[in-house]
């Protein structure tokens, strides 16, 4: 099992690849086994075309697949997460998230981009079967310093957040059985009104 991360920027070079960096940190740190999809080295005329028999296409929606958890980062462009994101996206099965936690997080140029991840990224997910989705990571341009050749320096306090979004991902087939994560059978509910 492992856990997937989807980079959802045309760029080379991007701030929402930088929160992905951070984020197979802290799950490799924690023994996960991480897997990566950059949409950007996708056949671009099969992701336009939805050829999803394309080898590219293929082997990226087999990685989906297999994935425990998925997070998925992207810059947001005019109120809305990427377009070579949602290409990808519409190509995977109706249920392709089923069964899985699913971190979104973002970029933007300012505070003002935030609701995207609750606006137009989330439903998105939640439409392709995602069991649970945790709470999104926004971080603006100033939080993410890209510094030359391929290196990025992280905010402080963006930094803590991805650490504790990292912490909430499961990293092995045994994460929902220990007590923090345990289900609770209904017999032990309590309620009061």
């Amino acid at each position: 099992m492992s856990i997937l991360l989807i980079a959802g920027s045309p760029s080379e070079r991007s701030r929402s690849a930088a929160l992905l960096d951070a984020v197979q940190l802290h799950l490799e740190l924690r023994g996960a086994q991480v897997e990566r999809v950059l949409i950007r080295d996708l056949s671009p005329q099969a992701l336009v075309l939805a050829d999803v028999a394309h080898p590219s296409i293929a082997q990226a929606v087999a990685k989906v697949a297999r994935a425990q958890a998925i997070v998925v980062a992207t810059p947001i462009y005019k109120a809305a997460y990427s377009g070579v994101l949602k290409l990808f996206l519409d190509l995977l099965p109706q249920t392709a998230f089923k069964g899985k936690t699913v971190l979104p997080m973002a970029t933007g140029g300012s505070p003002n981009h935030m609701l995207a991840l609750d606006y137009a990224l989330r439903p998105v997910l939640q439409s392709l079967g995602a069991d649970h989705i945790l709470s999104g990571v926004f971080a603006t341009d100033g939080q993410v310093v890209l510094l030359p050749p391929d290196g990025h320096q992280l905010d402080d306090d963006l930094a803590q957040r991805l650490q504790r979004a990292a912490g909430l991902l499961p990293v092995s087939k045994d994460w929902g059985k220990h007590a923090a994560n345990a289900p609770i059978h209904f017999s032990r509910v309590r309620c009061s009104v």
